[in-house]
């Protein structure tokens, strides 16, 4: 297949995978089988199908660097058991503190914990945190978006909290680096410290309604055991997606992405909304970059994660649980994302 048909055909799996979600509700419900297939679609037209591929696919989702199903099926279970303590004392929690604060530490506390606790576990707490809580269904849904986009970030300032921040060590363990654990924290907490106090303060004007807790509303957020699994199970599926969708945008990456300027790549970033960001990580960072080219590169993944259900592991959780809508949460997510978007570009611009 040639150049031309092989970038046609991967724009289209693009412009298929940013609409389809938005127009078609069947889409919308199996998000991960829909990724999944899109995958399997993206890596015949680039041609990259082999064993190692269809290896690093089925394996990726458990390895032990990352046991990414492994920590979303037993902390399910864990939470399960627990369900009843945890709803107690989160409801009593925010009677103490008031729902301004509680919200505020919600995201910032969440955010910075989930760069040791992982950005999965993080993101479990929070929809625990949720079916807690007594706000109307509108302003949970905002406070899931916030706070998702703050594990996103926290999560990148150690090796331990996402795959993206593992990769960039990875990469930058050698010269002129020799990035260790703490790297990333000293390269970029100046940015995300104040970026995750910054979303806990917007989440504190989220201040909703309480609506009463029915015995209606009660049933509706029990869960089965069964949906511990299955959830495990479509978290698997979509990390599958990931890596397939991954490996077959590479010729797009390889030819037109990676050369870009490094402000042209903050902003190209924003594909992550609906990309692997690990991967993007591995394809764009260099050991030759400069630190601001380095922060510019991190900072646009990081940031567009956020602003679809597709861009992050954690978003597919909560608003898989929470039964979330991509249309939902792009109401809220793209402009949120765009605003942090520009407010970071220009920050990266004073800091160079």
């Amino acid at each position: 297949m040639n150049e031309y048909l092989i970038t046609s055909g991967l724009g289209t799996i693009i412009v298929l995978v940013l609409a389809l979600p938005f127009l078609i509700h069947k889409v919308e419900k199996q998000l991960e089988v829909f990724l999944f297939i899109m995958g399997i679609a993206a890596v015949t037209i680039a041609g990259r199908w082999d064993g190692h591929l269809i290896v690093d696919a089925l394996l990726d989702p458990i390895r032990l660097k990352h046991p990414i199903v492994e920590a979303v099926l037993g902390a399910g279970l864990l939470f399960r058991i627990f369900r009843d303590a945890i709803r107690r004392h989160v409801m009593g929690l925010e009677r103490v503190v008031g729902q301004r604060l509680f919200l505020f530490l919600v995201v910032v506390v969440l955010g910075l914990l989930s760069s040791m606790i992982t950005a999965i576990i993080a993101s479990l707490v929070l929809a625990e945190i949720i079916t807690g809580l007594r706000l109307d269904k509108k302003i949970e849904t905002r406070l899931v978006i916030v706070t998702c986009f703050s594990i996103g970030l926290g999560a990148a300032l150690t090796p331990v909290g996402e795959p993206l921040a593992t990769i960039a060590i990875t990469k930058l363990a050698g010269e002129p680096y020799h990035a260790g654990f703490w790297f990333l924290s000293q390269k970029l907490a100046i940015l995300i410290i104040p970026g995750v106090l910054v979303l806990g303060i917007v989440a504190m004007f989220l201040r909703g309604r309480e609506v009463a807790y029915t015995e209606s509303i009660a049933e509706s957020r029990l869960e089965q055991l069964s949906d511990v699994f299955v959830r495990a199970g479509k978290v698997y599926l979509f990390v599958v997606a990931l890596v397939l969708l991954g490996t077959g945008f590479q010729p797009l990456i390889d030819t037109y992405v990676i050369h870009l300027p490094t402000a042209a790549l903050y902003w190209i970033n924003m594909i992550s909304a609906v990309l692997d960001n690990a991967t993007l990580t591995a394809a764009e960072l260099s050991p030759k970059m400069t630190v601001a080219q380095i922060q510019s590169i991190l900072m646009g993944l990081l940031i567009a994660g956020g602003m679809l259900i597709p861009g992050n592991i954690p978003n597919i959780i909560c608003a898989g649980k929470l039964g979330i809508k991509s249309r939902e949460w792009a109401l809220l997510g793209v402009p949120l994302g765009l605003a942090l978007m520009v407010v970071f570009f220009g920050a990266l611009l004073l800091m160079q």
